[in-house]
């Protein structure tokens, strides 16, 4: 029992020499107070819209899948064989080739079409052969039939007069069944031909269509139409590899990109697409080279947001110029953009985490005296700092969280004349980057656009 109680002293006089060192040696009340204050001093302030990107080439020559592929009923096949992507060819080098099972299958039809069609043509000659060869039998008939009843009108002229009436209403019949037959033979003829050429023309429809299947199945053995280095083509199912379905109307395999002008494909949340506008200054690094910095320039802004996967807002195409060339540059690299939306000189800023909002806003404001509730007029942000444009000066102090005895500090109002003057001068400011922005918008017009970006775009975005 004793010895327990010896334990638990000596374990008391060691969390007690803990607790004494910590706040003996810990930072003062002083040193944390200093922490949380924010002393303003006049710097520059920039105002930037960070956004990944990707690179890809601004122009490019298509490989294609067959352009014929929907007029022969396929609307979709299998790539069945892609050469690496990254491999560089010259015209008319292998690159590509799809599968053909669904345009054999429809080869194999046409061909057993085609003989049926070819044995119902030899069918129909020869029964039209067999036919008018009885019918030209039936009307040399009838020719003798006519000789005899002529002759026999000739005999009876001497006869009794019902025996020539006889005779000439034999003739005459006999002449009318030849005529009959003559017509009968002439309209068999005519109906013949026309059977034959609705069947010759049908062997020709089969055989212009066997001769298109044939085409395009050479065509589904895809070569380059220029020389370059090639890249996968890529659908909303992702990237285009061997297995991929190619569409009919979407025929796209690969490319060829042009790696000498580049671009920037990026894409900016709703909530700061107000603050990117066309010519606008653009930081570029690619992650595989963070050594090497680019610049480029804002060329297209669309102007409908779409929601894309991965992003849990809707965003807006944002496309960069890439002002540099460099040969390690390749298409499908991640990039980081910095935007520079705005740089402003000599202002005063403060932590955005300063800034206190009830009905109006304010800060905590040392005043030497204590502490006072001081209303401020602030201005443009970025993601750390809002511009503060009247309430406070260089030098003063304010608190990042409220301190103690924050609740009954006083509260500071502004000169409602001032404030004002101060949303006039705003305003004015507001007009002056509006026309900055269209300025702008200018000096970039001649720089052609991708055509192959998602959204049309190209008109300066104005929020209110």
């Amino acid at each position: 029992m004793q010895r327990s109680g010896i334990i638990i002293l000596v374990a008391f006089l060691g969390l007690s020499g803990l607790a004494g060192w910590y706040f003996l040696s810990g930072p003062t009340s002083t040193e944390q107070d200093k922490e949380l204050r924010y002393e303003l001093k006049r710097q520059s302030f920039s105002i930037q819209v960070t956004a990944t990107g990707e690179l890809a080439a601004k122009r490019s020559v298509k490989i294609r899948a067959p352009q014929g592929m929907r007029a022969a009923g396929i609307y979709e096949t299998t790539l069945s064989d892609l050469i690496p992507e990254g491999s560089v060819v010259e015209a008319g080098d292998y690159v590509a080739s799809l599968d053909r099972t669904e345009l054999a299958g429809k080869m194999s039809d046409v061909q057993t079409e085609l003989e049926k069609i070819q044995t119902q043509l030899e069918q129909a000659r020869i029964d039209t052969a067999i036919e008018m060869r009885g019918l030209r039998d039936e009307l040399a008939n009838l020719e003798f039939a006519k000789q005899e009843k002529l002759l026999a009108v000739e005999q009876s002229k001497f006869e009794p007069r019902s025996v020539i009436q006889q005779a000439e209403l034999d003739l005459e019949k006999t002449e009318r069944d030849y005529k009959q037959l003559l017509k009968k033979y002439e309209l068999k003829q005519q109906q013949a031909v026309a059977k034959i050429q609705e069947i010759d023309a049908l062997l020709r429809q089969n055989q212009r269509q066997l001769k298109v299947y044939a085409d395009l199945s050479e065509e589904f053995r895809i070569n380059a139409p220029e020389p370059g280095m090639m890249i996968y083509a890529r659908s909303w199912r992702g990237k285009k590899e061997p297995g991929s379905r190619i569409s009919a109307w979407d025929p796209i395999v690969a490319e060829l990109p042009d790696l000498s002008d580049m671009i920037s494909q990026t894409y900016v949340n709703e909530v700061d697409i107000s603050k990117v506008q066309e010519g606008q200054d653009v930081a570029i690094q690619v992650d595989a080279f963070p050594e090497r910095k680019y610049t480029g320039k804002v060329i297209k802004v669309a102007n409908i947001g779409e929601q894309l996967s991965g992003y849990d807002a809707k965003v807006f195409e944002v496309i960069v110029q890439v002002n540099e060339s460099d040969s390690i540059l390749r298409p499908a690299m991640t990039t980081s953009n910095e935007i520079l939306t705005g740089t402003y000189d000599d202002m005063l800023s403060i932590p955005l985490e300063g800034l206190q909002s009830d009905s109006l806003s304010f800060v905590y404001k040392d005043s030497g005296s204590g502490v006072v509730r001081q209303e401020v007029i602030t201005g443009l942000s970025n993601a750390d700092e809002i511009i503060v444009e009247y309430g406070l000066s260089e030098g003063d102090q304010i608190y990042l969280v409220p301190p103690p005895g924050a609740e009954d500090a006083n509260f500071v109002p502004l000169d409602p004349a001032i404030k004002e003057d101060i949303r006039k001068k705003q305003k004015e400011a507001e007009a002056k980057r509006q026309a900055e922005a269209l300025r702008r918008k200018e000096s970039v017009k001649d720089i052609e656009p991708p055509s192959n970006s998602r959204n049309s775009g190209g008109n300066v975005i104005i929020f209110d």
